[in-house]
């Protein structure tokens, strides 16, 4: 447990720094970051890492995007290069077929569109305002990770009932409801909080608190979704942890599975609704 808080805090620490300085060239690096380190854990466990060029081609992809997404708002840049990548990793296919399965190939390109461009969703929320958008990258990422907490204490106290124990043993009905709950919960109190913290910064808005609480629904579900189809993956190939460059936590993906099915739902949402107004 020690070591879990103290992974936490520095983690949190970190973030904190990155968020002060988002308007810059760290968020997108930081971005790029944790995409090449989630792509290299989850294809080191799928066992694609012996074909080096083709990671190598997968990392370069998930290195460069949070930059187009930053910098070129037009998307037809990133179709474009998601195009060209693409092709060339079909191409390497067709001139090591003997040694590559398709399978593998497969497999990479899953690996490789999912964590990219989820990732990059929080480089794509930040820009939907000038004013909240470091407020919906910080929901993006802690609404999952809080439904997770609320699920886990709440599983540990009244858990019975197993939710999916093919797949996470200690998962049960009873923690995943306390943790919608508790995600719901929290989330109201953080945007009342924010609320009256920009008010008094002289940024007057009402919250949406309807939104809030689909928000909290939606993110629990897919959080939770997220980090099955992660443990699902980790149990296929026998595997406890994807790393352990977050003692007590795992690697990246341990730590970002379930926010990587939650960041697609936040930028349609956000698309349409207003939290803040």
């Amino acid at each position: 447990m020690a070591k879990r808080i103290i992974s936490a805090a520095i983690g949190i620490a970190v973030a904190i720094g990155i968020l002060f300085l988002a308007d810059t060239v760290v968020l997108p690096i930081a971005v790029a970051a944790l995409i090449v380190m989630a792509l290299n854990e989850l294809l080191t466990a799928c066992k694609c890492n012996e074909f080096k060029w083709h990671c190598l081609g997968c990392y370069i992809y998930g290195a460069v995007m949070p930059f187009l997404c930053a910098y070129l708002p037009d998307i037809s840049w990133r179709v474009y290069f998601s195009g060209i990548v693409m092709c060339g990793l079909f191409a390497g296919y067709v001139g090591d077929h003997k040694k590559l399965p398709f399978a593998k190939l497969c497999e990479m390109i899953t690996a490789t569109i999912l964590i990219t461009l989820s990732m990059c969703g929080l480089i794509t929320v930040y820009q939907m305002s000038e004013v909240h958008g470091i407020c919906y990258i910080v929901i993006s990422l802690a609404s999952p990770w809080l439904a997770d907490g609320g699920a886990y204490f709440v599983g540990t106290a009244m858990g019975k009932t197993k939710l999916c124990p093919d797949i996470s043993p200690k998962k049960t009905v009873e923690g995943a409801v306390g943790g919608v709950i508790v995600n719901i919960i929290v989330l109201c109190i953080y945007a009342l909080c924010y609320q009256k913290f920009m008010g008094a910064r002289g940024q007057i808005f009402d919250v949406n608190y309807i939104a809030v609480v689909i928000i909290g629904l939606a993110t629990s579900v897919l959080g939770m979704l997220g980090d099955l189809a992660a443990s699902l993956i980790k149990r296929e190939h026998e595997i406890k942890d994807y790393g352990n460059i977050m003692p007590g936590h795992g690697g990246i993906m341990d730590r970002f599975d379930s926010v990587l099915f939650v960041l697609p739902f936040m930028v349609m949402f956000l698309s349409f609704v207003d939290i803040f107004a």
